[in-house]
């Protein structure tokens, strides 16, 4: 690729992704600018590309967009890139010339400064670093150098390629501009589940949790509903991003922080005082946003009024792995109410007919899909007819299997008298089966009768038999997990030099 100093009348930006989550950075960027109701061009890049090149209308919907984006590290105003140091150069002596009104308003006498040198897969030495900041000794630097707080923050930026064991001895692309913002990702390191109040087995990794309210648009003011709320991780990351959230889940003991400490050096101790949901929400300023938090079955018409509405629903339900999937049946009491088997495929029947009846027009559901990955194919996804498919991203959880992201958004109103239809493959509901003997998957093995979905017709009944059942004998199996209860460590390649 040539040199290239980005059109004056288009003011291009570069974004430069996290290395985690690499296949739910298009799909959250997407998210983000329907959200903010932010135009933006750009050529689509493979996952493990981590540089972006957009253009945006200004430099405002440019910070608005990376300071939403959890999977954005940093936003640059992009001067100049190229394929070599000496066409990079070239190109930004040429920016100075032609086009000085884009550079010039930055500089000054009275304006800090400093230079930064960042490498994607390589590891650059002090004196590689400084040797590339003498470099640039023609821009007209006449303020003082501030290594913290800079009013001017410049970056080189050389990407050595996708792999750090395989760098090649010269960059395959560099960058440089000036560093506008920061994306979302400190809300990371602050909702940290090593700090956190209340978790469980199953606790939401906090970057999934906010990718997760992203992809639902969640803005301020929104109702945010989860139906299996279990610690309440999803309804911090809502709430984080405005929303008032409201959850429900089955589980007495879970929702009244009763069950059994799951971090090590508690365990064998009961559950203090200062553990519950509502307590995760008010360790971060954000206990004014909960609604509120129901032991009960979301999927049970009767629970709901009529014409209550959510703004977004926003769930991990449970697969029958570490968490066992179960609905109220009849009996107990209020503590321990009688539970009976809950079969995945119906359960996923029952969270799309619930996103038809409370989501409004335009209205999301974004939940997990466990599958088995011999098996999956996008064909076999759940669906209905009021709801389209904007999003789908694979998180691996083993060899054998993985967990799909699915975010769903409502286009239109079901018709009174309508009788639309949930779909929902049998092979949704095997994952239990299929997960503890990946050894004998087949793709026809799944669907004995000829592939075809099954249909339920739910007319606004919750609750109904599927044709087809999931073994759930509730054992507490840590093979695997229903969410990510553990941090994620998280190695950046990027390195400066002031």
């Amino acid at each position: 690729m040539p040199e290239t100093m980005p059109a004056m009348s288009e003011p291009t930006y570069l974004l430069w992704f996290s290395n985690e989550l690499a296949e739910f950075r298009e799909p959250e960027f997407r998210s983000v600018l329907s959200l903010l109701g932010v135009q933006a061009r750009w050529t689509p890049q493979p996952p493990s590309e981590p540089f972006l090149e957009v253009q945006f209308a200004s430099e405002a919907d440019a910070r608005a967009v990376a300071q939403r984006t959890v999977a954005v590290k940093a936003c640059f105003e992009l001067w100049a890139t190229a394929d070599t140091a000496e066409q990079l150069h070239a190109a930004l002596r040429r920016r100075l010339r032609d086009h000085p009104d884009t550079m010039l308003p930055h500089f000054g006498v009275d304006t800090t400064f400093r230079v930064s040198v960042d490498a994607f897969s390589k590891t650059l030495t002090h004196a590689e670093k400084l040797e590339r900041v003498e470099t640039f000794d023609y821009l007209p630097l006449e303020g003082a150098v501030r290594l913290q707080g800079a009013a001017l923050r410049l970056h080189l930026v050389e990407h050595y390629g996708p792999d750090p064991n395989r760098a090649p001895a010269r960059p395959l692309r560099l960058f440089f501009g000036r560093w506008l913002c920061d994306g979302a990702r400190a809300a990371i390191t602050a909702h940290s589940l090593k700090q956190r109040a209340y978790i469980g087995n199953t606790s939401m990794d906090p970057e999934l949790a906010l990718v997760m309210a992203n992809m639902a648009r969640v803005r301020s003011g929104d109702t945010v509903f989860d139906p299996f709320v279990g610690t309440g991780s999803l309804l911090v990351a809502a709430a984080h991003f405005g929303g008032h959230v409201l959850g429900t889940d089955i589980d007495y003991r879970t929702v009244h922080a009763r069950t059994r400490p799951s971090r090590v050096q508690e365990r064998g101790r009961p559950r203090g005082r200062q553990e519950s949901i509502a307590a995760n929400l008010r360790q971060y300023g954000l206990q004014s946003r909960l609604l509120d938090v129901l032991v009960a079955d979301a999927a049970l018409p009767a629970l709901w009024r009529r014409g209550l509405v959510f703004d977004a629903i926003v769930t991990d339900p449970p697969y029958g792995i570490r968490e066992v999937t179960q609905r109220l049946g009849g009996g107990g009491g209020a503590e321990r109410p009688a539970k009976v088997d809950y079969c995945a495929g119906q359960l996923f029947g029952d969270l799309l007919q619930l996103a038809v009846q409370r989501l409004p027009v335009g209205g999301r559901l974004v939940f997990w899909l466990p599958v088995t990955r011999a098996e999956y194919a996008a064909d076999r996804l759940p669906g209905h007819p009021c709801l389209r498919l904007v999003a789908n991203s694979e998180q691996p959880l083993t060899r054998h299997s993985s967990r799909r992201l699915l975010t769903m958004e409502k286009w239109r109103e079901q018709a009174p008298g309508e009788h639309s239809a949930v779909t929902v493959h049998p092979s949704t509901a095997l994952f239990k089966e299929r997960y503890f003997k990946p050894c004998g998957v087949d793709r026809g093995e799944a669907s004995p009768a000829g592939g075809d979905s099954v249909v339920r017709a739910l007319n606004g009944t919750a609750g109904v038999n599927g044709s087809v059942g999931m073994d759930v004998n509730g054992e507490d199996v840590t093979a695997a997990s229903d969410g990510a209860s553990e941090e994620v460590n998280r190695t950046d390649d990027r390195s400066e030099i002031e």
